[in-house]
């Protein structure tokens, strides 16, 4: 009786979250899973500040599109939307799109029974085709960036010439913003090679090959098997390395990193983790994979919240920072906050100067602090874009 209730109950649980948000609660739980905790006022000094803002900042990943939010203006909640992402000074930023996520959730092992991205499309109304399709959830979220730049200072990336006009309007004094598309997860190809081919024409650039559970092309680092590439994985990885889609190993298992770093031959990116050696866990890097992504000549994207950097404060991220900067390299570490992926982060967008600040007080030079608030980043995606 015992395990039926159980398992009623966790039949019964996502359904139930459904309701809940289609009932114009889904603003509750966007403002309680995507928190800003403020440790005090602003640290960041003038002179910080200067740098700041003359630097090119680049975030490699943010869950934004996923919540019934616009980008538009100024959202009471959450940790992402363009008057933030200006005010922050940020130049460029990568929307990871989530097309599957387990429930329950967890750090450690996930198996695929109950998929939230699937009511959390239905909760926010999205068309029916997003309902029971990863694909149909990844192309709903791409037009919702596109609807998004209409008016707006927002811009779309998809070309290397794209990226510098966006770079040339910044210089020339325009508050113009760049965004460019990746996967959470290779979930949209849906088990077909073909389905690259529809995200690259709506414009994805960055392919992550896992999330919280194995799929059709690689294991997870939290999933059941946490196998390598399958078979179709290996083609995938090859493919969407030819086509230019920058490779991102976030979330993916030690023998799927390995695998993937062997079938590519340009700078792959993994887009928001933490490192082993300050914050041990399933996710993290260790020092050899730090070493392998420099290697390739990419970039490894330190994130803000306590699973990646066992921390609630920018010290915590600025800590892992200056390890991957011992191990990897100054020309391979660089941004990957993670807001609005059910975090909770010591600043928003508004706040990525209290990092530059941080960073110059531990006594990096301008030129490292440049390199990780945004050039690093810069530099991939121009050597990936086409």
């Amino acid at each position: 009786m015992r395990r039926r209730l159980l398992a009623l109950g966790l039949l019964l649980a996502p359904l139930t979250l459904a309701v809940v948000l289609r009932s114009g609660l889904d603003r509750y739980a966007d403002r309680m899973l995507n928190r800003v905790v403020a440790a005090g006022p602003p640290a960041a000094d003038p002179s910080s500040r200067r740098l700041h803002n003359s630097l090119v900042v680049a975030d490699l990943h943010a869950d934004t599109l996923l919540w019934s939010r616009g980008l538009a203006w100024r959202a009471d909640r959450g940790q992402v939307d363009l008057p933030r992402l200006v005010q922050g000074n940020v130049a460029l930023q990568v929307f990871g799109v989530v097309t599957s996520t387990p429930f329950p959730q967890t750090m450690t092992t996930n198996v695929d029974l109950l998929d939230t991205a699937a009511l959390l499309a239905f909760a926010h109304g999205w068309p029916a085709s997003t309902w029971f399709s990863p694909l149909g959830r990844a192309l709903a979220q791409a037009r919702q960036l596109v609807d998004a730049t209409q008016g707006t200072e927002l811009r779309v990336v998809k070309t290397r010439a794209e990226l510098e006009e966006v770079l040339a309007a910044r210089a020339a004094g325009s508050p113009v913003v760049g965004a460019l598309l990746g996967t959470e997860g290779a979930y949209p190809l849906e088990g077909q090679v073909e389905n690259l081919l529809s995200l690259y024409a709506e414009g994805f650039r960055l392919l992550g090959i896992s999330h919280f559970t194995d799929n059709a092309v690689a294991g997870s680092a939290h999933g059941w098997s946490r196998g390598g590439l399958t078979q179709l994985g290996r083609v995938v990885v090859a493919r969407a390395d030819e086509m230019g889609f920058t490779l991102d190993l976030a979330h993916a298992s030690p023998a799927a990193f390995d695998q993937a770093l062997a079938l590519s031959h340009h700078p792959v990116v993994v887009s928001h983790t933490g490192v082993q050696a300050t914050c041990p866990g399933p996710r993290n890097l260790t020092d050899e994979q730090l070493r392998a992504v420099a290697r390739t000549g990419g970039v490894v994207g330190i994130a803000l919240f306590e699973g990646a950097v066992c921390g609630t404060d920018v010290a915590a991220t600025v800590s892992a920072m200056e390890h991957a900067l011992r191990v990897a390299g100054p020309d391979h570490v660089g941004l990957g906050s993670d807001f609005d992926g059910a975090v909770t982060t010591p600043i928003d967008a508004a706040g990525w100067v209290e990092v530059t600040h941080a960073l110059r007080a531990r006594g990096h030079p301008d030129d490292v602090v440049a390199r990780v608030m945004g050039g690093n980043v810069l530099r991939v995606l121009r050597a990936n874009l086409r």
